[in-house]
């Protein structure tokens, strides 16, 4: 039996406290209900590469600000060791000409001087000098490696000062966010060990960490956290400086202290970096189309998967977004694994299997823990250690428990194969017996959410911000609530799990769980619909009263198929209206409501990830121009973002009012959901339903974007068998297939079906 590991609970005062006590409680409680994922500055232009539990975040001019109040930095394991690493030239920072970071793990940065003055007083024009900044991340040894290449492009020789500024503060993540501001720890002064500068911080969780930077050459001067260099340059000349950041992290104090390394061999670890990326590339299903945007779209997308793929208990999964959700989250891995599924299965079953190792296994209020629930996230740093925040293991979230039955049942559809669902059929029993007893908190036969941690989230489906679940008044929505997508999932898991119960030769299981589900589609219908007719609720809220405003939630619940046709019809022409529909996408609130803020986080923002479901909602009801338009406009969207890259979220601004887009200013990018919004609304468009267990693949209302004409799947896999396929635009304006190649046994129809279901 799995259990989870508990860590320790602060201590609790139930009879008077300090003010000083209550404030610091007060400041727990907004870390959990907080309208924003950060209070700090803005993070949108911010350049990040990452490999593994390592990241950084930059300016694009490549500096880290010394100071505080932004969320940029060196991070490693929910800790930025490093808050501030700034370049100055003769005391002035360079300009930045251009920046990039496609491939994910390395980002080069060019820059050139502004007019400075020399020790004799002689004046170096702007532009004179290019300075070319390559930073890659090892995460073999958890370090940043920056070479800094300068060249001069002046007729004479020049003399310039070169300063590298660092600041560490190791702040947990939650402080970073502005949520919290403790540290509870000991920070120690920085010091120089010969030429290593070196920094570090006694955790009260007892892990020390520390920064080791290491220079070659070694810098003319050293003052505090400054390295000096007094930098000669001929015409023409370039000269190169290598600084490496390591990161380090141990129980044992002298474990972190500064040690003599071997020069690292930069070349044969990007050599290793770009080849794992491309084994990467290679192992997900090829799409290829005459669209150059689609294409980098694509490619974009799964580059950011793959920056984002990290291992926890020898399994590999997603980190949910950069640089806030840098962890294990349930909810976000498994929506990322259904969007995968038909690019790579591979990933969604460690995802299972890594879930469920994390099932729980006990009653614990203070992580709105019971038994069988699916975690909704992992943290590892000095707070969660501490138990000053219950997100060492935290189960607050509602859906990622039916999630996780959905991806077992859509992942056996697609590879044809029980053995997944045999290794953790007691897990399955065990999220169906949470469903049944402890997600029905009223007894009404809908699942809900009401926290008992006395710093859980107040809100727990994927709109988790502390506003985000309003009613008509704009007040908050009371627990305990039923969201209408949460009631979807459920009704979806228990027909797919259904499917495998019977394929494993348990009829009478799969009966029951099909009759429940149909019980719970028809009480959905007539509890959800609002009486005007237009759209289903939200969400029921405290005694049963539906919270009648328009989100976007119930597209969400047209995915799993628990809407009654016309129904399903009806909201659709609901949320295309433009109250709702921004031209960009769905707003996750409409602007008729009291609480529409479009740079509200959960209150009228688009999020890719949301519209990529909606439109297969749409989909599978036949609402094909609906999903069409829908699609459009995130993939228009896409192509406003540097590198084709989809954030977390965007501003949720009329397209018609400002013909751009407006970003959301402290958005993750990249963001697993976000990156898998793409290839999922690829799928949806080639209607690809799987049937692996019969061997068939059923192609349902093929239908290609406006701005493509023609598209190739190449490798795709349904259960032991692959297949190449190429989509063409006719003259007729429908979408014709054509089966270029199969490997192995499976049979391929085309048909105009009704339902993608």
């Amino acid at each position: 039996m799995v259990r989870t590991t508990s860590s320790p609970r602060p201590k609790t005062n139930r009879g008077r406290r300090s003010k000083g006590e209550n404030e610091r409680r007060e400041r727990k409680q907004r870390v959990l209900t907080h309208g924003t994922p950060s209070t700090t500055s803005a993070i949108a232009d911010a350049i990040v590469i990452k490999d593994g539990p390592i990241f950084l975040l930059t300016n694009p001019d490549g500096n880290i600000p010394v100071g505080n109040g932004h969320g940029l930095g060196l991070y490693y394991r929910d800790c930025r060791f490093l808050n501030g690493y700034e370049m100055l030239i003769a005391d002035a920072q360079p300009q930045p000409l251009v920046g990039t970071a496609t491939a994910g793990f390395k980002a080069v940065i060019e820059l050139t001087n502004p007019d400075f003055e020399t020790k004799d007083r002689g004046t170096v024009q702007k532009e004179s000098i290019g300075i070319k900044w390559e930073r890659m991340i090892d995460s073999e040894r958890a370090a940043l490696r920056d070479v800094i290449t300068l060249q001069s492009f002046a007729m004479a020789p020049l003399e310039l000062a070169l300063t590298l500024h660092f600041s560490a503060g190791f702040e947990d993540m939650f402080a970073v966010r502005s949520l919290l501001a403790e540290r509870p720890g000991k920070l120690n002064p920085p010091c120089w060990e010969e030429f290593i500068l070196f920094f570090s911080y006694d955790g009260a969780d007892g892990i020390y960490r520390g920064v080791n930077i290491r220079f070659s050459p070694s810098p003319d001067k050293r003052v505090g956290p400054k390295a000096h260099y007094n930098i000669s340059l001929q015409p023409g000349q370039a000269r190169e400086l290598l600084i490496s950041l390591i990161v380090v992290e141990s129980k044992d104090k002298e474990e972190i202290q500064p040690r003599p390394r071997e020069q690292p061999d930069l070349k044969r670890i990007e050599a290793l970096l770009h080849r794992s990326s491309d084994d990467w590339l290679k192992r997900q299903t090829i799409v290829e189309s005459d669209s150059l945007a689609l294409n980098r779209l694509v490619i974009r997308s799964f580059r950011d998967l793959r920056m984002l793929r990290n291992t926890m208990a020898g399994r590999e999964y997603f980190d949910a977004g950069i640089p806030w959700f840098v962890t294990l989250f349930g909810r976000d891995s498994l929506i990322t694994a259904i969007q995968a599924l038909a690019y790579d299965p591979t990933i969604a079953e460690n995802i299972l299997r890594l879930l469920a190792h994390f099932q729980a296994t006990e009653v614990d209020e203070w992580r709105d823990e019971q038994p069988g629930k699916i975690i909704h996230e992992l943290r590892v740093g000095e707070l969660a250690n501490l138990g000053e925040v219950p997100h060492a293991h935290y189960y607050g979230t509602v859906d990622a428990t039916p999630l996780f039955l959905v991806l077992m049942g859509l992942h056996a559809r697609w590879t044809g194969r029980l053995d997944l669902f045999q290794d953790l059929r007691e897990n399955v029993e065990r999220a169906l017996r949470w469903i049944d007893k402890y997600g029905d908190l009223t007894g009404d036969g809908f699942v809900q959410y009401m926290s008992r941690s006395e710093h859980g989230l107040v809100n727990q489906g994927w709109k988790d911000s502390g506003d985000a679940i309003i009613d008509e008044n704009g007040d908050l929505a009371k627990p305990p609530i039923a969201l209408v997508e949460v009631q979807g999932y459920v009704y979806r898991a228990k027909r797919l799990v259904a499917e495998l119960y019977r394929r494993a030769g348990d009829a009478d299981t799969a009966a029951r769980l099909e009759r429940e589900a149909e019980d719970l589609r028809a009480r959905f219908n007539d509890a959800f619909w609002l009486s005007d007719g237009e759209c289903y609720a939200l969400a029921l809220e405290a005694g049963g009263r539906p919270v009648a405003v328009i989100a976007s939630n119930p597209g969400q619940a047209l995915w799993t198929g628990i809407a009654d046709r016309e129904k399903a019809s009806k909201t659709a022409e609901r949320l295309m209206q433009s109250d709702i529909y921004s031209g960009w996408g769905i707003r996750t609130l409409s602007e008729k409501e009291r609480r529409y803020n479009p740079v509200g986080y959960h209150l009228g923002t688009v999020w890719p990830h949301d519209n990529s479901i909606i439109a297969a909602g749409f989909r599978r009801y036949g609402l094909d121009q609906a999903a069409r338009q829908v699609m459009k406009g995130i993939f228009e969207a896409a192509t406003y973002f540097p590198n084709y890259r989809l954030p977390e979220l965007f501003s949720g601004f009329s397209r018609q009012d400002y013909e751009v887009l407006v970003r959301y200013p402290v958005a993750c990018h990249p963001q697993a959901w976000a990156a898998g919004a793409i290839p999922f609304m690829v799928e949806t468009a080639l209607g690809l339903v799987p049937d692996a267990f019969s061997k068939r693949l059923r192609i349902v209302r093929p239908s290609l974007p406006d701005f493509v004409h023609h598209l190739e799947l190449r490798g795709l896999r349904v259960g032991d068998a692959s297949a190449d396929l190429r989509f063409e635009s006719t003259a007729d304006a429908r979408t014709a297939v054509d089966v270029l190649k199969i490997d192995g046994d499976l049979e391929i129809l085309v048909q105009p079906a009704t339902s993608g279901g």
